[in-house]
This record gives structure tokens, C-alpha cells and sequence, in this order.
């Protein structure tokens, strides 16, 4: 292959993507910008193998088809010996005498032995298997156990709804606990859903009163961002957050006429995109 076209999120993925298809190295080859690409449109390229770097690239083609016959080669030979093999196997057992009449006979009229095998269950008695239940611990006992292995205090509250266990926890110096953007909280809170006792139902940590002041902050950078996004014509990427985190963007900007909002990427690294309202529509 002397050529190929390749698509890409952006230029130099599109490159790579053809010098992949190409097995080829960047300075042996000639690009060749189809198209930019831009918002929902990807960039193309046409990379060609040089004219100085031809000759090289050639010859290993040729050593592979080279190669590749000395390998077909081989595999002719070996079936070859195979079917000569059985060939000479089959026709031995076609030239096998056949059993004398009286031989045949006295086959025949052996008695064939019956055996019958009962299981004893005395002996080998079949226990019933019981699944042992994954023992749980409450979401209070977690946090408890939490700050005091880190050394904090702080008091542990509990409400609970048809579809929330909501685990409050309030104190002095629980930055650490929280981490940088709430990270280590939501990691925790996603830890307390699998091993914490919730009766089925979605735990949610607050730690501090972190959750209310980051839906604050949150509020207000979508209501920036849109403003920005609005006079600037351009979309604005977030960074992947959690789906709380998301829909209180979704929400705060739900009836702003002049931009909208789409979720895109696989969890944990999925984000938001606030981009002008026509380019949906």
C-alpha cells in the first residue's frame, strides 16, 4: 500500500491513524490536509509514502510475499506427508483379514456382564451449597472508621428516604477528606455503595457541607461559561466530573435560551459540552 486516506478528532490523530495503516514512519511519508474538521466533523488526511522512501518500503513488501510462499511451501509439503500417511493407514485397514466364522461365533455368544452401580449415600452424602452472604457494615461504622484512621473527628449523621441514604458528616479539618474537586468524597461515597448495608438503596456522602457549596460554585461557572459560549460562537468543554455534578450544570442551564447542554465519554471520564443552541438545532 503506496497510500491511505485516515480520519481523526483532529489532524495528527488523522496522521497517525494512516501512518498506522501505512506501517510507516513519519519522515518517510507526505501529508496531505483534506479537511480540518471542526465541531462534529473529522479531520482527513492523505498520507503517501515518499518517492525517496519507496524503494525501501517496497523491498519489505516483497520479503513478506517472499516469506509468506515459503511458509505455503511448507504447509503443502506437511499435508502432502499427512495424506500419504493416511492414505497408507487406510489402506492397511482395508487389507485386515476378516475374522474366521467360528472366532466371530464365539464373540457372539459371550455373556455380556451387567453391572449396576448404586450410589451410596450413606458413604457419599451430597451437602446442600449455601452461598454465604457478603457480610455488610452500616454507613456510619464506614465514616466512623474512616476518621479515625486518618486521625479526624467529626459527627456522622444518617437521613433516609424511599431512594436516598444520605450520610451527613460535620466537623473541623475535613479538607482531606473531601480532596481536590470533592474527589476523595465521591470516591468514598462510591465505596460506601458497595460494601455499606443501604437496603438497596444509593448512598450519598456529604462531607462538611461540601456538596451544597460546590452546586453553588457549579451554578454559577455554567452561567459564566454560557455567557462566554454565547458571545463567543464556540463550545466549551468541561473536565469529566460525576453525574451529580453534571446535572446541576444541566439544571442551572436548562432555560438559557442561548446555549445547550450534551454528556458525552464512558464513565468515570465522561464530561459536559455547552456549545451555542443552533448548532443542535
Amino acid at each position: 500500500m503506496r497510500e491511505c486516506e485516515a480520519t481523526g478528532k483532529n489532524i495528527e490523530q488523522a496522521v497517525q491513524n494512516a501512518l498506522l495503516e501505512l506501517k510507516a514512519a513519519r519522515e518517510d511519508v507526505d501529508i496531505k490536509i483534506l479537511s480540518e474538521g471542526g465541531f462534529l466533523k473529522k479531520a482527513k488526511v492523505l498520507v503517501t509514502i515518499s518517492e525517496d522512501a519507496l524503494e525501501k518500503y517496497e523491498k519489505k513488501e516483497n520479503l513478506k510475499k517472499t516469506i509468506a510462499k515459503e511458509e505455503n511451501d511448507e504447509d503443502f509439503a506437511e499435508n502432502f506427508m499427512k495424506k500419504t500417511a493416511d492414505a497408507k493407514t487406510e489402506q492397511k485397514s482395508e487389507t485386515k483379514p476378516e475374522p474366521k466364522a467360528e472366532e466371530q461365533k464365539t464373540e457372539e455368544e459371550k455373556p455380556v456382564r451387567k453391572v449396576r452401580i448404586v450410589a451410596d449415600e450413606e458413604i457419599c452424602p451430597q451437602e446442600p451449597k449455601e452461598e454465604k452472604e457478603r457480610e455488610l457494615i452500616s454507613c456510619e461504622d464506614f465514616v466512623q472508621g474512616v476518621l479515625n484512621a486518618l486521625g479526624l473527628t467529626g459527627q456522622v449523621e444518617r437521613a433516609e428516604d424511599e431512594k436516598f441514604v444520605r450520610i451527613n458528616v460535620v466537623g473541623d479539618s475535613l479538607n482531606d477528606l473531601i480532596g481536590h474537586h470533592g474527589e476523595c468524597m465521591l470516591a468514598l461515597s462510591h465505596l460506601m455503595n458497595v460494601v455499606c448495608e443501604s437496603n438497596h438503596k444509593k448512598i450519598i456522602l456529604n462531607i462538611g457541607g461540601y456538596r451544597e457549596k460546590r452546586a453553588e460554585s457549579l451554578t454559577a461557572l455554567a452561567k459564566r461559561i454560557a455567557d462566554k459560549v454565547a458571545k463567543s460562537g464556540r463550545y466549551y468543554k468541561f473536565e469529566p466530573m460525576d453525574a451529580s455534578e453534571r446535572k446541576i450544570i444541566h439544571t442551572a442551564l436548562q432555560d438559557d435560551d442561548r446555549v445547550t447542554t450534551l454528556s458525552k465519554g464512558e464513565e468515570p471520564r465522561r464530561y459536559l459540552i455547552v456549545f451555542p443552541k443552533e448548532y443542535k438545532e
